[in-house]
Order: structure tokens, then C-alpha cells, then sequence
């Protein structure tokens, strides 16, 4: 974990722990607002902090057509000036990825799966990945469903997958219960989380390995 004390106004981390094991983030609904807004702010405080696994990169992934220098730029806007051009910046943003998708669309998925493949070589991420739903919840079953005919929440030769969902989980009991048959045909319940996992994620990525509480419905 880290912990942030307030010195003359401004942020100043002390690591605590360790970081998290080598992983991409994909980051479904990439250009929304809780991504640019609380995401990337927070994973990039981590990156300051040290707390991201030095094999690491994260995957966008939207409906907008964005190029990949737009995307970064995008999602960094609402980091501090005064970070722009250090030696974390250059570090984290280096690592951003972008993919233009629709969630629904089989197409989406090869064209992942052949870019997570392509991140893992260029920075030993060893195919772990965490994927984040930060989409509206009419996309939660879908790109689960998704992942599975694809093959990425297959976990092969020590490798982890993980599905963070974002909130709400269901817009009522009836709701709730059925997005919750949907995601466990396809996942076991040691790889998935509910929105709960949002503020962890923001504030430390080292649980990335071992997240596994699951869904629990009644």
C-alpha cells in the first residue's frame, strides 16, 4: 500500500510493501470519465509511488476513434502540470495502449487478445491481466461473454485473469441476480469482483494477483 502525507500542499508518497506482479489493466470504456477522472489520476499516483509492477501497461479499450497519441493525451488531462515531462510520466505514459472497439463485436476481442500479445512481449507482462469494466452496465454480460468465447479469461500455465465490474451491479435484486448467473458461467469465483474493488484499485494496485472474493448474490 502507499500512504500520502500532505507536505506544503503537495502530495508526498512513502511505499509501504511491495508492487504489484507483472500485469496489463484493460480498461474497457477507456474514454469515459471515471477514466480519465479517478483511473488513470490514481494509477498514475501509484506509478510516483512506485507501486506498479515494473512489467505493466495498460489497454484501452472504446468506441471512440481516438489515435494512440490522442488517447494518451486524453486520458493524462486531468494529471498535474507540474508532472509532465518527469521520469514517472514518461514511464506511465509510455505504457498506455489504445484499442477502438464495440463490446459487442467478436472482432473486438481477436484484435485484443493479438494486442495483449503483442504488449506482454514488449514488456514481459507475462499475460496477466486485470480487466475493468467502467462501462455502462448494459455491457457488464456482453463483454464478459465476450472474454470467454475469446479465450482471455482462460487461466493457463500459472497465468491470472481477473474482472473488476464497476457499479451499479444490477439495477435491482431481479437485475442483479441475473448479471450475476451471466458472469459466473463464464468466470470462476476466484476471478471475479465486485465494484467494491473500485476504491482499492485507486488506491493500490497490489492486490492485482490475488483478487478473488466473489460475487455473492442472494
Amino acid at each position: 500500500m502507499a500512504t500520502a502525507a500532505s507536505v506544503n500542499g503537495q502530495e508526498k508518497h512513502e511505499q509501504i510493501g511491495r508492487a504489484a506482479g507483472s500485469c496489463v489493466l484493460v480498461l474497457f470504456g477507456a474514454s469515459g470519465d471515471l477514466t480519465k477522472r479517478k483511473l488513470v489520476p490514481s494509477l498514475f499516483n501509484l506509478a510516483k509511488a512506485k507501486l506498479l509492477p515494473k512489467n505493466f501497461a495498460v489497454v484501452g479499450v472504446s468506441f471512440d476513434d481516438l489515435s494512440l497519441e490522442k488517447f494518451r493525451d486524453q486520458v493524462t488531462g486531468f494529471l498535474q502540470a507540474e508532472d509532465r515531462g518527469t521520469e514517472a510520466w514518461e514511464w506511465f505514459t509510455q505504457r498506455l495502449y489504445y484499442q477502438r472497439g464495440d463490446f459487442a463485436d467478436p472482432a473486438t476481442y481477436s484484435t485484443l487478445t493479438a494486442g495483449l500479445t503483442e504488449v506482454d512481449r514488449q514488456h514481459s507482462t507475462e499475460a496477466n491481466y486485470l480487466f475493468y469494466l467502467a462501462t455502462a452496465p448494459k455491457y457488464f454480460a456482453p463483454i464478459v461473454q465476450q472474454l470467454g468465447k475469446a479465450g482471455l479469461s482462460n487461466q493457463d500455465n500459472g497465468q491470472w485473469r481477473r474482472v473488476v465490474i464497476e457499479k451499479p451491479f444490477g439495477h435491482d435484486l431481479e437485475s442483479a441476480r441475473a448479471l450475476n448467473r451471466d458472469v459466473k458461467a463464464v468466470l470462476a469465483e476466484n476471478q471475479t469482483r465486485p465494484a467494491t474493488m473500485t476504491a482499492t484499485i485507486r488506491i493500490s494496485v497490489s492486490t492485482m494477483p490475488i483478487i478473488g472474493a466473489p460475487i455473492s448474490i442472494r
